[in-house]
């Protein structure tokens, strides 16, 4: 049997870091915690990690700075940051200064389990920038291009859209939205899903690339499939 992907993660909120710690452990991984940049250090001496989750501020200092000089001393493992920090420069200086993915609280704990899953598997991150057809989205902006034309959308039609361009051609079903771009207050047999996705493809304009799959979601694609 071969054994769980080690996983650090470094967040100084006790009961935040017992909520992630828990969800990590119930997702399969082998967690270890500490809740600074030095308890960091600690247990990077002490073994090697698949994913490092780290949050931005910690209380001896800013992890990104931390994670810039260990890239360029030459340490290559995955780094997710975890942060209250949302504004789109904020996400820039993470990927620019060695992080591979960025999660600003509060967030889906499913999504970010999904996330780490996927930069602990070999060669896996996802692109900071997504493309489909004409559309491009920057993950690390939170800007959409269409045809080369910047769109404004609402932070929740970006995530539903992101989240939708991660899985090109396949069928998203409303449940699985609401549950990794919604809060968990938000109720899965409500309308909000299309709601968004109506707005979404106004933005879009045509030809339209946002399908609705009878009975399931919503899948981003060419054109709808034959019934």
């Amino acid at each position: 049997m071969s054994q769980p992907v080690r996983v650090l993660l470094v967040e100084d909120d006790e009961n935040l870091r017992t909520a992630v710690q828990a969800e990590l452990t119930a997702g399969g991984f082998a967690v270890v915690e500490a809740a600074d940049l030095a308890g960091t250090d600690a247990e990077l001496r002490r073994s090697d990690f698949g994913c490092v989750v780290l949050d931005r501020m910690l209380p001896d200092g800013d992890a990104l700075d931390y994670v810039r000089r260990r890239r360029l001393a030459g340490w290559n493992a995955r780094v997710l940051f975890l942060t209250a920090r949302d504004r789109a420069a904020d996400r820039v200086d993470g990927f620019t200064h060695g992080g591979d993915d960025y999660v600003v609280k509060p967030f889906s704990m499913a999504e970010l389990t999904a996330r780490v899953r996927s930069l602990c598997r070999p060669g896996g991150s996802r692109p900071p920038v997504l493309r489909f057809a004409d559309l491009e989205i920057d993950c690390a902006r939170r800007e959409t291009r269409r045809a080369g034309v910047l769109l404004t959308l609402s932070g929740r039609e970006f995530s539903v859209l992101e989240y939708l361009a991660v899985h090109p051609e396949q069928a998203v079903s409303r449940s699985d939205l609401i549950e990794h771009c919604w809060d968990e207050s938000a109720d899965p047999m409500s309308n909000v899903v299309d709601a968004v996705v109506k707005r979404l493809r106004r933005k879009l304009r045509e030809p339209n690339l946002i399908h609705a799959v009878r009975g399931h979601g919503y899948r981003l694609g060419f054109a709808d499939p034959a019934s």
